[in-house]
């Protein structure tokens, strides 16, 4: 299976709630729409400090991670990030790694929208089983 890549819309979860309760105006709301690489091995979303700086996003904690080549790492923990895929949604926290790397889009975001990978099709999909709206097990 080749690599696979989706536009993903991130919305700084902060500036919502202010525009929510009129503090903020909407379009004073930071948001900007990424192409991710969709990667069901990797456990949370990952953005770089470009996307960090543009969203204004505030460091929550840092945390150690074990990359693809059995290192360890520490970085920043980031959130809340609103992530939109289609007609899905979810909020969660992502992981700042430096410069420009490539973003994630890991498991977690993609479990919390009921969202696949395609293999054959090579694309992101929403759930064909669930297509109008996320379900999750609860057990």
């Amino acid at each position: 299976m080749g690599l696979v890549y989706a536009d993903i819309t991130l919305i700084n979860g902060e500036d919502l709630i202010l525009a929510k309760r009129n503090i903020i105006g909407e379009e004073e709301v930071k948001q900007m729409t990424v192409n991710m690489l969709a990667d069901s091995g990797a456990y949370m979303m990952a953005i770089n400090e470009s996307i960090q700086e543009q969203l204004q996003l505030e460091v929550k904690e840092r945390r150690k991670a074990q990359m693809a080549d059995g290192s360890i790492q520490e970085y920043d923990v980031v959130g809340p990030i609103e992530v939109k895929f289609k007609n899905r949604r979810c909020s969660i926290d992502a992981m700042v790694l430096p410069g420009d790397n490539e973003p994630l889009l890991g498991a977690i975001p993609m479990e919390d929208m009921d969202i696949l990978i395609h293999p054959r099709r090579q694309e992101l999909i929403v759930n064909p089983d669930h297509p109008y709206f996320a379900q999750m097990k609860m057990k």
